[in-house]
Order: C-alpha cells, then structure tokens, then sequence
C-alpha cells in the first residue's frame, strides 16, 4: 500500500518535472523521471502506459524500446484510452518492423478510439472504409 503511494507521488512529480526541459535534458533527471514512468505503467495505470507508451514509441532509441512503447500503447488501449487507441491503429496501419501492416487490426483500434471520443477516429474509420471499397 504504501509502496503504491509513493509510486503514485513520484509519477505524478515526474509528470511536472517533465514540463521543465533542463531537467529533461539532464540525464540523470531524465533516468529518474523515465523510472517513475515506467513503475506506474507497470503497476497497470492506463494514464502511465499511454504516456509512457507515446514517449517509447516516437523518442525511444532503439527497436527494443519502440516495440515496448506499442506493446504500453496496446494495453492502454484495450483498457479504453482513446488516445493510445487512435495512435495503436495508425501503427497498425503503417506497420512496424516486426509486424506488416493490418488495416483489419487499423480498423478494430480506431473504432475503439472512436467509442472513447477520439476526433480522428471516425474519419480515418471513414477513410479506411473508402480505401478498401475502391480496391
């Protein structure tokens, strides 16, 4: 219980701490805050693992830490968040290294999206729908 608690007040410290672009670009500041990501997007929070997941997937360095960012982004969306949802299928869409693209995967995590009040969601649900009549 307690050990929650502080996990809860650090990220929630590492989520203000982010704004300041000095302590990003100190390293060991950027180690602390990336810690804190990472303990409560592992203890389940879906706020951490979209978060955590968007800064894997498009600053990470390396394959490693981009297939952990989708595999964040996934779990968040599949627990509800928009946001995660809508970036899951443009991935889905575009593919990745280890996956080709699934317009199918694409279409299921949009709809998602759009269920969660994403804005784009609908209109690329749209999109994809017109793409796939005209071919």
């Amino acid at each position: 219980m307690f050990l929650r608690l502080k996990a809860r007040v650090n990220y929630w410290l590492a989520r203000r701490l982010f704004r300041w672009s000095w302590f990003v670009r100190n390293p060991r500041g950027w180690r602390w805050l990336e810690g804190q990501f990472a303990r409560m997007a592992n203890l389940g929070d879906v706020g951490a693992q979209s978060f955590y997941g968007h800064i894997l997937t498009f600053r990470g360095v390396g394959l490693g830490a981009r297939e952990e960012g989708v595999r964040l982004l996934r779990l968040a969306a599949l627990a509800g968040d928009g946001k995660a949802a809508y970036q899951v299928g443009v991935i889905s869409l575009a593919g990745t290294p280890s996956k080709a693209p699934d317009p199918a995967e694409a279409a299921r995590f949009w709809g998602i999206a759009a269920k969660a009040g994403h804005p784009l969601a609908q209109i690329k649900l749209q999109e994809l729908a017109s793409r796939d009549s005209t071919e």
